[in-house]
């Protein structure tokens, strides 16, 4: 066993964009360095995109994880019936990154919420394992992950306590007027509003959260006021310090 899998939880990459893409690999290699060279990948959060998306992301994630010299396991879980299957939770086994990558926050929620593909996942990251989502990922693995599709508020999955996050946050209120106003007047007490650019990334480090990437993470108070942190930047958040399942 190594070092980075002594039995402690492996770190958490909440990212902005750029899951499987040139810019993320030096993301990924660092998740994986120490660990077992597989990575996991699960493109749920796109499974109400139909074939050709999903198809999309199992080839792109395939392709990423083969150069940086990694052994690739796409793991199809598009429903509640596959993330129920003890054999696709099996495969989780001995991962040394698992990804969850972009599409619907609440979909993907859902579809994981309290399944033993959800428990195989926080199985292998307490083992030490590396955990990561990108963009509707990033959202799930935290307590908010709205449903793109009807505009419902969603619990997320709540590995990230104390956390909701804005993902293309440098992009997003081009598609969404007002929407970082609106989501920081509706958060729920105790919670903190984080927004992360793309090419970005929010990675657990110790005790606090470091950023990564070209753009920058901001920290939105409830009146909406930003403040931006670029890369190297050590951020404390006082639930999310305590990563992890309340189970």
């Amino acid at each position: 066993m190594t070092e980075a899998m002594a039995g402690r939880p492996g770190p958490v990459a909440l990212v902005g964009s750029g899951e499987f893409l040139p810019a993320m690999e030096a993301l990924d290699a660092a998740l994986l360095a120490g660990r077992p060279a597989r990575a996991v990948f699960l493109p749920t959060a796109a499974g109400q995109e139909g074939p050709e998306r999903v198809d999309y992301w199992l080839r792109l994630g395939s392709e990423h994880y083969r150069r940086l010299g990694a052994e690739p396991v796409p793991l199809t879980v598009l429903d509640r019936r596959a993330a129920g299957d003890p054999a696709n939770a099996a495969l989780v086994a001995g991962a040394g990154l698992v990804y969850l990558s972009g599409g619907n926050p609440g979909y993907l929620a859902d579809t994981l919420r309290d399944t033993p593909v959800l428990e195989a996942i926080r199985a292998a990251w307490r083992a030490g394992a590396a955990l990561a989502g990108c963009s509707a990922g990033a959202c799930a693995l935290t307590e908010v992950a709205d449903d793109v599709r009807t505009g419902e508020t969603r619990p997320g999955l709540a590995v990230v306590p104390g956390l909701a996050v804005l993902p293309h946050f440098d992009r997003i209120e081009g598609w969404r007027p007002g929407i970082v106003t609106r989501r920081a007047a509706e958060l729920a007490p105790g919670l903190t509003l984080v927004g992360i650019d793309e090419d970005t990334a929010l990675v657990s480090a110790g005790d606090g959260w470091r950023v990564e990437g070209r753009g920058k993470v901001w920290v939105v108070t409830p009146d909406g006021i930003r403040a931006g942190h670029a890369a190297g930047a050590t951020l404390q958040f006082q639930a999310a310090n305590r990563t992890g399942p309340k189970n």
